[in-house]
């Protein structure tokens, strides 16, 4: 569910007209709905109400300070894998007892900066990562506070580029080599082991895959408690999909009932990672049809390009593309692409809108996930705008750099 509908022929966020807004900030742009990420964090919550978990949201999928400190007014905490992450979080007033930190490649540093800000938990993926941590943590006179990620080997059936719990993906501990690890992750002076944590990709339509997984973590904890390594944390991730434009992904109270009956009589603190769920439908972006340009076939070319909206490109996924002011006829079969100087440059081929023209808006749904956490500057384009509207009212609360703020990240040497 969200909060884009069409009123008297124009769609609208919320209470605010589209057109309003590209008229006061320009294209492209993001925009977010504040009903939206309020009711889906709402919802995920109710549908796992019976575990008590702290619901920690994967930032990766949406870094912008308003966005965090809204879904932690809502009492999400926040699953990072960056320093970076962990400050947005902190900055956005997310308690530090809230934050999770996962990732494959934690600096040294990045473990210092967790520590003293005292975080609850690492999500620690390797050998390798467990002794760096001790060592850190030993410096600081401190204990690091763990799960193992540990790797189910089960597949996702998902994009192969967003799927993480099958061997020969990077992520996690082989769930077979996961006892070992713990009985020396007990012996370690800088180390306090409290957990277990797995996710196995994002985008999941099924919940099979959860399923499979979920019941390997149950009979490892069960292994782990009864050699007496104390299992207090149970993180089961996150990845449940979205609709973009055909799927039809269990809804969270399917998933919640799922978790509940597997989990239900199982002691322990449940920790849940949404991310996409919660922010996915809560955003659109916003383009402008510069040209359309007739040769072997019809082009749109829009304002906004794949370093805006990367997953097109990335994996080729497909996000539903409307038109901002409703129409009685349709313009098509349109090629949909942008004007980076790259091929993979296409939103969608031989697509049928409502009718559009020259200067007129469109808008990419479920576009709130991976957006603009994902953009980026290349052939020297300016990074987008992003605008939150609750209600009546909206913000830009990332504004659109200039050409000089782009120009003064890099410094020319005397020498030159």
């Amino acid at each position: 569910m969200d909060y884009f509908t069409y009123k008297h022929g124009s769609l609208h966020a919320e209470d605010i007209s589209i057109h309003t807004l590209a008229e006061q900030v320009g294209t492209p742009f993001y925009c977010y709905s504040a009903a939206t990420l309020r009711r889906h964090a709402q919802v995920f919550r109710a549908a796992l109400a019976p575990l008590n978990p702290l619901v920690c949201f994967a930032v990766k999928a949406n870094s912008n300070l308003a966005v965090l400190k809204l879904l932690g007014n809502e009492g999400l905490g926040a699953d990072v894998v960056s320093e970076g992450e962990a400050r947005r979080a902190i900055a956005a007033g997310i308690a530090p007892e809230k934050i999770v930190f996962s990732g494959v490649g934690k600096t040294a540093h990045e473990m210092r900066y967790a520590l003293e800000a005292g975080i609850f938990q690492f999500n620690v993926e390797s050998d390798r990562e467990l002794l760096t941590l001790n060592d850190v943590a030993q410096s600081l006179g401190l204990k690091a506070a763990i799960a193992l990620r540990v790797n189910p080997d089960v597949d996702a059936a998902t994009h192969a580029k967003i799927s993480t719990g099958k061997k020969e993906n990077k992520f996690g501990v082989d769930i077979e080599a996961a006892p070992a690890l713990y009985r020396l992750a007990a012996t370690l002076p800088g180390i306090l082991v409290q957990g277990v944590s797995v996710h196995i990709g994002s985008q999941l339509t099924s919940l099979e895959p959860f399923r499979a997984a979920y019941l390997r973590v149950r009979e490892l904890v069960q292994q782990l408690r009864s050699e007496g390594i104390p299992i207090r944390t149970i993180d089961l991730g996150g990845g449940l999909g979205v609709p973009y434009e055909t799927e039809a992904p269990p809804l969270p109270d399917m998933y919640g009932a799922m978790v509940c009956e597997l989990f239900g009589d199982f002691p322990g603190e449940y920790i849940f990672e949404p991310g996409r769920l919660i922010a996915g439908n809560a955003g659109l972006l916003v383009a402008r049809v510069l040209y359309l340009k007739q040769a072997a076939k019809t082009y749109a070319i829009l304002d906004a390009g794949m370093n805006d909206l990367m997953r097109p490109a990335l994996y080729d996924a497909v996000h539903h593309l409307i038109p901002v002011t409703q129409h009685h006829g349709s313009t098509g079969p349109l090629d949909i692409v942008g004007p980076v100087c790259e091929s993979s440059d296409l939103f969608a081929k031989d697509v049928t809108l409502g009718e559009i023209q020259e200067g007129s808006l469109v808008a990419f749904r479920t576009a709130g996930a991976y957006g603009a956490s994902m953009a980026n500057t290349y052939n020297s384009r300016l990074l987008v705008p992003e605008v939150l509207v609750d209600g009546a009212r909206f913000a830009v609360v990332r504004p659109r750099p200039s050409y000089d703020d782009m120009l003064r990240q890099d410094s020319l040497p005397d020498w030159l």
